[in-house]
């Protein structure tokens, strides 16, 4: 957790404005936010698939 800290403490305004820039001219305005949505549901689908084998587990003592 620390080396996180380390890694985003050296991330300062300016290298997240040209990170956003650089993005911004990679994909486009209008394809930004397909990515967005697309990371999002992906994130979605891990969390659930993370909450599958609990319900598997449940079923399995339940029985």
């Amino acid at each position: 957790m620390n080396f996180l800290w380390i890694i985003l403490g050296m991330i300062g305004p300016w290298q997240i404005v040209l990170i956003v820039v650089i993005v911004l001219l990679l994909f486009g305005g209008k394809k930004i936010p397909e990515l967005m949505r697309g990371l999002g549901s992906g994130v979605r689908e891990f969390k659930d698939a993370m909450k599958e084998p609990e319900k598997k587990d449940d079923n399995k003592a339940n029985q």
